[in-house]
């Protein structure tokens, strides 16, 4: 008997195919369109208004759409055909995350409330390039972030040992390696207001000398000149409005008379983290721990007015919002005072410790007073945590380390797209009223479920535009699926997972899911893209997005994703539907 070979051949399948608009868009373009092959610019207005919900939309605004639509997609044949969309136009309409994107990209909150009636977009050690210990300072992370709406920037400032009346930025104690403050005060006045008007604050964390004080306080005046914003009295009843701080420099830090008690404090450290990020090490502190150790410190105030060095008093009479507590525990930190407006300082652990005990407490501080929440110092890789935890109890500024990713940097992007990214959201009524027996809102409280949103993932495209061919599998297209949930208070917190559609670079699922929600007011909607990796058994990325419920707009929007990181691709985009019962 004789002996063959055998060679078999597997054709590698990457081109992709174009889908086919959903049948709900099929439908709807057939309804509006009143069964014609084309729709007119008055039958898309009537659709912008029924199914999109822009009940001001005008014929004007129907034809724009249309001019845009047809520029697009036709270019030269656009001054020879008509002013209608075919359904392929329509669809081209609905899936473009320019036209048709879903949350309006412009500010339109009351922005002339107390600017601490408002959840500001807060940076962590602003200047940290990489992780806690060893990374570079630079004035680039600095950058970023004021570009990315960054409104808050925190600056550790030391003496430089080199020179005599020298200041560096720097992680304290760390082998960080330092960046010149006047550095980081040059680019913030450049770059300030490139992405928001309104007000940036910026934190100093002071470990510096008096005379250093002055020196900053010099630095300072000189840099910002007529940006720079300070009180003419010593402490303000109420921060101005980010409207009337428009285009203007706020210092907040402790005044300069604790210089003294922070540093008789230093000489009893250890000499590896500095305290405001080690203040609780693990998980597993006791309770028994000082809270002394859960407070930056820039919130110490043991020392009485009499010890401020005169040379001081310039450098403080730039502060505009006072950091500090009370003496005392933390029902005297959370006290509210008629007269003065300030910033408390606590740990992401020593703010889960005071929710425990003292929830509507600190949601009552809130409401008047400044809470700045921080990481905790063991994360060295630079990692965040959960924000909603401070912003359900009405927290200002929950500060993160902007260079890090994951999924609470997501939502940390997805609060701030909100008010079209100007870095200041209206904190939601419920965290500023107060009833007729002073009481205020209770995160813990189980509520009643006040709003239902559906929505509808049909498909999604653009993978194969912004990635190889070989990326998610060598030798066949990928087998994408979507995670979809909320991110909000414990009752409304869920995620739910579409199927996966196999061998497909445009994958259409065609699924709807409903999310009952009890305090829509702060729930943030969370978008995950996958590819099913058999060889890992793990999912492999595929694009994420974060958006806020209350800014969602109804109808069927196109939805962009973004990376890890959280810089948008060119090209991938979801195509869902948003309904609110």
């Amino acid at each position: 008997m004789g002996t063959y070979r055998m060679c078999v051949c597997f054709k590698r399948r990457f081109k992709a195919t174009e889908a086919e608009p959903p049948a709900d868009v099929k439908g709807a373009f057939k309804k509006y369109a009143e069964g014609g092959s084309h729709m007119t610019a008055e039958q898309l207005r009537r659709f912008l208004v029924e199914v999109q919900g822009k009940s001001g939309a005008s014929i004007s605004d129907a034809e724009g759409t249309v001019e845009q639509v047809l520029q697009k997609r036709h270019h030269i044949a656009k001054y020879t055909r008509k002013r209608t969309l075919t359904l392929d136009d329509f669809h081209h309409y609905l899936f473009s995350a320019e036209l048709n994107p879903p949350i309006v990209d412009k500010i339109h909150q009351d922005m002339t409330a107390p600017s601490s009636h408002y959840f500001i977009y807060t940076g962590h050690n602003s200047y940290l390039t990489g992780n806690q210990l060893n990374s570079d300072c630079s004035i680039l992370p600095i950058i970023n972030a004021l570009k990315r709406g960054v409104r808050v920037v925190e600056l550790d400032i030391w003496p430089n040992n080199d020179t005599k009346d020298g200041v560096h930025v720097y992680h304290g104690w760390t082998l960080t390696t330092p960046v010149e403050l006047i550095e980081c005060l040059k680019s913030i006045r450049e770059h300030a207001f490139s992405a928001s008007p309104y007000p940036v604050i910026i934190t100093l964390e002071d470990h510096l000398t008096p005379d250093l004080q002055a020196k900053v306080a010099q630095m300072i005046t000189q840099t910002f000149e007529d940006m720079l914003f300070y009180p003419e009295s010593e402490c303000l009843e109420e921060v101005p409005s980010p409207e009337e701080l428009k285009y203007r420099i706020i210092i907040s830090t402790k005044p300069p008379k604790e210089y003294l008690a922070a540093k008789s404090k230093q000489g009893n450290r250890d000499n590896s983290l500095k305290e405001k990020d080690f203040d609780e090490d693990d998980d597993h502190t006791s309770d028994s721990d000082s809270s002394e150790h859960n407070q930056d410190d820039e919130d110490k105030d043991d020392v009485d007015h009499e010890s401020r060095p005169p040379v001081a008093c310039t450098y403080k009479s730039l502060i505009t919002i006072h950091a500090g507590r009370p003496k005392g525990g933390l029902k005297e930190a959370l006290k509210v005072e008629a007269d003065k407006v300030r910033r408390l300082s606590l740990s992401e652990q020593a703010l889960e410790k005071a929710i425990s005990s003292h929830g509507m407490e600190v949601v009552r501080f809130t409401q008047r007073n400044f809470l700045r929440v921080y990481p905790k110092g063991t994360r060295f890789n630079s990692s965040n945590y959960n924000p909603l935890i401070g912003w359900m109890h009405g927290a200002q500024m929950v500060a993160f380390n902007m260079q890090g990713h994951g999924k609470y940097l997501w939502l940390m992007h997805g609060m701030f797209r909100s008010n079209g990214g100007c870095g200041y959201v209206k904190k939601p009524d419920l965290l500023m009223e107060v009833g007729p027996n002073s009481q205020v809102f209770d995160p813990k409280a189980k509520l009643e479920v006040k709003k239902t949103l559906k929505v509808k993932v049909y498909m999604g495209d653009g993978w194969n535009l912004d990635f190889t061919q070989t990326h998610f599998d060598k030798f066949s297209p990928p087998d994408f699926y979507t995670r979809i949930g909320i991110a909000g208070v414990p009752a409304d917190k869920i995620m739910k997972e579409t199927k996966k559609i196999e061998d497909d670079w445009t994958p259409v699922w065609d699924e709807e899911f409903t999310f009952p929600l009890t305090v829509p007011e702060v729930a943030l909607l969370r978008v995950e893209v996958y590819e099913d990796d058999m060889s890992t058994g793990k999912g492999d990325f595929g694009g994420q997005t974060c958006l806020p419920v209350w800014e969602l707009q109804p109808g069927i929007r196109a939805v962009p994703l973004f990376d890890r990181k959280g810089e948008k691709y060119n090209s991938v985009r979801l195509l869902l539907r948003f309904e609110f019962d």
